[in-house]
């Protein structure tokens, strides 16, 4: 294959805007953000923790947007922070269900910009796939975000702020002094969405804090797992100070191959990245690190593919699950799906060398909610094939 796809845009990434004499949003403050505007904005310093206790609680926990509903506050204290402070999240342009049941949001954060949101239901589990990112930083050839550039990172309070628009929707904010119910129809967290998480970490780092806050949402960190395409300097920071589950976008097995379809592999090539997954220190049998592997009819998709692939995984001793995916086709895509015959033959490879190898159902593709297939309605121009070939370097 012919390499000629850079390693990320060279875009300029445009600030956010804010209106002039807005109100502070308090969503996506840590505590000790909240904390210290609180006390800028009049609240004595003696009761700030407790009051940040409180106001944390009716945000995230009960999922209040106004003050006057927090009860526990004296009046004139809530007219106080409704003067200076407003509780906002994304606002939801559009929704669109598929027959499946998946949820695709369009939602405008600041600037006007907007950014895709999918809920994914299933039986045990209902996951919300969160972006990072207004468009991504990175270029992988197979994927449709990946042809729209990279306006801007969202802010922690952008990020978390879909997990609460999600709540909204489905009605699952628990009622003050009603029984405890266990059942969650948004239990996990998958930053798959727009944009590379770890291009963005500090904040989606503070937005997963919240997320796992136990007097808040309160997600378990197993339930969230946060995907790379490899930045490697990065990964080891997810363990320590996320403390999330790890999926590699990985998708090849030799670096020619991986430098077209994940363009950052020149950056950081698979042995430097695996070498990071070999280290990552949550990584055990019980929190095994998933490599996602996109399905390309004669791309990646041969037996000698599947026995490099294990050959990898071994001789890093990395506990490991390979989760493949048939490709969701885009118009313009320069690939095609393997057939189904191609990708159980691959996945019994890999089930036979002893390493998990489910097949991702396609959720959501008659609304281009499938994975890859996210971009913002907005930015969806139509590049032609010839294009999108000559831009990954698949056109001699």
């Amino acid at each position: 294959m012919t390499v000629k796809a850079p390693i990320t845009q060279d875009v300029m990434t445009l600030p956010r805007k804010l209106p002039e004499g807005g109100k502070i949003n308090l969503v996506g403050l840590t505590r000790e953000q909240m904390r210290d505007v609180l006390i800028e904005n009049g609240t004595p310093e003696k009761q700030a923790k407790m009051r940040v206790g409180q106001i944390w609680q009716w945000i995230y926990q009960w999922g209040k947007r106004d003050f006057e509903e927090m009860t526990n506050l004296a009046k004139g204290y809530r007219a106080q922070l409704a003067e200076t402070f407003e509780i906002a999240v994304p606002e939801v342009v559009s929704k669109q269900v598929s027959t499946d049941g998946t949820r695709k949001y369009l939602v405008r954060i600041a600037g006007g910009h907007e950014v895709e949101v999918v809920y994914i239901p299933e039986d045990d589990r209902g996951t919300l796939c969160v972006s990072s990112q207004v468009g991504c930083t990175l270029t992988c050839s197979f994927c449709h975000t990946g042809t729209q550039k990279l306006v801007r990172n969202l802010t922690p309070g952008e990020i978390i702020g879909q997990v609460m628009m999600a709540r909204d929707d489905l009605e699952e904010w628990p009622t003050p002094g009603a029984p405890k119910d266990e059942t969650r129809l948004l239990s996990n967290i998958v930053l798959m969405g727009m944009g590379e998480p770890l291009y963005n970490f500090e904040n989606v780092r503070d937005a997963m804090k919240i997320a796992m806050d136990p007097e808040g949402i309160s997600l378990s960190r197993r339930r969230i797992t946060l995907s790379t395409s490899g930045v490697v300097p990065e990964i080891a920071r997810t363990a320590q100070e996320i403390g999330c589950l790890l999926a590699i976008s990985f998708h090849a097995t030799t670096n020619e191959v991986r430098d077209v379809l994940v363009p950052i592999n020149k950056r950081w090539n698979i042995d430097e990245l695996l070498q990071a997954l070999a280290d990552y220190p949550k990584a055990s049998n019980s929190e095994r690190i998933t490599f996602e592997y996109v399905m390309l009819d004669g791309v990646n998709d041969s037996d000698e593919d599947a026995h490099r692939l294990i050959d990898h995984i071994k001789r890093y001793k990395i506990p490991a699950k390979i989760n493949l995916i048939p490709f969701n086709e885009w118009p313009g895509s320069p690939y095609k799906r393997s057939s189904n015959n191609r990708i159980r033959a691959f996945a019994n490879i890999i089930y036979q060398a002893g390493y998990a190898s489910p097949i991702r159902k396609t959720r959501g593709d008659d609304i281009m909610a499938a994975c890859g297939q996210l971009k913002s309605a907005t930015e969806r121009a139509r590049k032609s094939r010839k294009q999108i070939e000559a831009e990954a370097g698949l056109n001699p």
